[in-house]
């Protein structure tokens, strides 16, 4: 080693380890200053220019979002209404219906009042019909035994029709008025 290596090598020793060579330092900087202008001239305005893009999309998208939220909104409020109309209407037709049940149960009711009517008066006329054939058949087998017991106590046969007849309903006559006569003093 000559003398002047060991000068180099000392000088190198007295040096910073963490500074760099004053031509790194020159050519880093101006490398930097260029990149930074190219960055600024080029890289930078497009950037911006997504960037604004990105901002205007955004904006945009919250818009539209705020449009379908009113929509909604709105759709909800419309859906509200015609709930509401439906349940008025559901009791609207309930309370119809209720009515017409209360008309359709009277309207059975004064049918089926009239229809128990005229069995009972079918029913009373047919116990009249029945108790004048039964009267009638009492009183002519009244007038049979009236006529047999007559003939028993005179002795002949009465063969005279008319007499006979006015014979029996003398006697049929005179059997009512005493009943008539015996109800009128119960009473």
């Amino acid at each position: 080693m000559t003398p002047t290596d060991i000068a180099l090598l000392a000088a190198e020793e007295n040096k910073n380890p963490l500074l760099p060579a004053a031509p790194d330092l020159v050519w880093g900087g101006i490398c930097f200053v260029i990149l930074l202008l190219l960055f600024w001239k080029y890289a930078l305005p497009r950037l911006q220019q997504v960037l604004d893009e990105r901002t205007a999309n955004i904006e945009k998208k919250l818009e539209q979002a705020e449009r379908e939220r009113a929509e909604a909104q709105a759709l909800l409020e419309q859906y509200r209404e015609q709930l509401a109309e439906a349940r008025q209407e559901a009791a609207r037709i309930r309370a119809e219906a209720q009515s017409e049940r209360q008309a359709i149960i009277e309207e059975a009711r004064v049918e089926a009042q009239a229809a128990a009517q005229q069995v009972t008066e079918r029913a009373h006329a047919q116990l009249q019909a029945d108790a004048q054939q039964a009267k009638a058949e009492l009183s002519r087998e009244i007038g049979r035994i009236a006529v047999e017991l007559a003939e028993k106590i005179v002795g002949q046969a009465l063969s005279d029709g008319q007499a006979t007849r006015a014979t029996v309903e003398q006697f049929l006559a005179e059997l009512e008025s005493q009943a008539g006569s015996a109800e009128a003093g119960r009473r």
